[in-house]
């Protein structure tokens, strides 16, 4: 697998200038032993491409060791039809090819689709104009939207249903359709992405799309005309495996912080939130605070749930305990990814210790009510010590944001960019 060690973040999106003779776009074919539906495919994505794409265009064949005739007839169209190449590899696997091709070439959109067509090509132009626009950074064609007009079968369609309601309950995912065969992304956004993904087979597209959805890359998404192939050649059970074993592995590298994935963020200035001044409030502050309070309220509730449960067996001051340290380590887990934007494992240990001194001063607003508390009753009623926690839990929030702020993730300083004269 290609390795990248560079920690620069990926330049800002901009539109693209097309190279004169240069290809625009690079749509992949991935194919396995289809001698019947190659020819055909080819020949009729190649005259949309001309009619339709006003950019020059290439098709690229990436033969996953067939064992047919599929290699010649590749062969056979590449030295037939201008902008048309064929790439044998001797390994099968959809991810290994879009991979190997992705890397190698030199257009700046890369594209790929099912050799069986079964998305309508007209689709193909509204897939890849917000990646030549600069809009964003990947496209992908989706069936499960409203304005999708979809033929299959009913087994299908409870598969992939099925699938991406997984995707968003185990890995958070927003995207609607992971494994839709026709999508798109911008070369620089590959390079460094696809090192980080390991899958080679069918999984690929998944775990592309959540590794950037992860880094905050910008993932547009194209309702798409779709017929199902009746003769195609994947095994549900054998694919739903491995996907199940995919999922695991990234959810479980996502939760360890194991991915670098903040070679992916694109530079200050780029998110438009971040160039909007507003006057008297420090750069950064209204959004962060905005994380803060939704990171909060789903902190408090659990927290208040934990400390419900533990108060069953434990005295109020044991259960306080136990449920602000179980709320803290996912209070500071989440505010440090969601509200400050710090990503991967850099200095992870360190945010987490630090995280607990301000759980150490919470502890003590929140002790220390309870303990005013009971000198003041005998037997307050739980509901009572429900209202002194929210309350003691409200100042112990504004202290922890502004701790959070100026000594756990303070904001790194970076050099000013100098402004462009103005000749005008």
């Amino acid at each position: 697998m290609p390795t990248d060690t560079s920690c620069d973040a990926l330049p800002a999106r901009a539109p693209l200038a097309p190279a004169p003779g240069e290809p625009v776009l690079d749509v992949v074919i991935p194919v396995y032993n289809e001698e019947r539906d190659l020819g055909p495919c080819v020949r009729r994505l190649h005259t949309h491409l001309t009619r339709t794409f006003p950019y020059p265009f290439r098709i690229t064949i990436a033969d996953n060791a067939s064992t047919d005739r599929t290699p010649a007839f590749a062969a056979e169209l590449a030295a037939a039809i201008p902008g048309v190449r064929s790439v044998r590899l001797e390994e099968k696997g959809r991810g290994r090819a879009l991979r190997t091709v992705w890397t190698r070439s030199e257009a700046p959109v890369l594209a790929y689709m099912d050799v069986d067509l079964s998305t309508d090509l007209n689709a193909l132009l509204p897939l890849v104009a917000p990646l030549i626009s600069g809009h964003s950074d990947l496209a992908i064609g989706t069936r499960l939207a409203r304005s999708s007009r979809v033929v299959r079968g009913a087994k299908r369609e409870f598969v992939s249903r099925a699938y991406n309601l997984l995707l968003r309950s185990s890995l958070a995912a927003r995207f609607s359709d992971a494994q839709c065969g026709f999508k798109a992304i911008r070369r620089e956004v590959a390079e460094r992405l696809l090192p980080l993904v390991e899958d080679t087979g069918w999984f690929f597209d998944t775990e592309m799309l959540v590794l950037a959805e992860r880094a905050g890359l910008r993932i547009h998404e194209v309702p798409v005309d779709w017929v199902d192939d009746p003769d195609s050649t994947v095994h549900i059970v054998k694919t739903a495996t491995e996907d199940l074993k995919g999922v695991w592995r990234v959810g479980r590298a996502l939760a360890l912080g194991a991915l670098p994935l903040d070679r992916l963020a694109r530079p200050f200035g780029d998110d438009p939130r971040d160039r909007t001044a507003l006057p008297g409030v420090p750069r950064g502050l209204a959004r962060q605070l905005l994380g803060f309070c939704a990171v909060g309220v789903l902190s408090t509730l659990c927290y208040l749930t934990l400390y419900s449960l533990f108060r069953l067996g434990a005295g109020p001051q044991a259960a306080n305990a136990a449920a602000l340290l179980v709320s803290a380590v996912a209070n500071t887990a989440a505010n440090r990814r969601l509200t400050f934007g710090v990503r991967g494992r850099d200095r992870a240990l360190r945010h987490q210790a630090q995280g607990l001194v301000v759980f150490a001063i919470g502890l003590a607003l929140t002790s220390g009510s309870l303990a005013a508390l009971g000198a003041a009753a005998d037997h307050p009623a739980h509901g009572t010590e429900l209202a002194v926690l929210i309350t003691a839990n409200l100042a112990a929030t504004v202290l922890r944001f502004l701790l959070f702020r100026a000594w756990v993730f303070p904001e790194r300083r970076t050099a000013p960019v100098p402004a462009k004269d103005d000749h005008r």
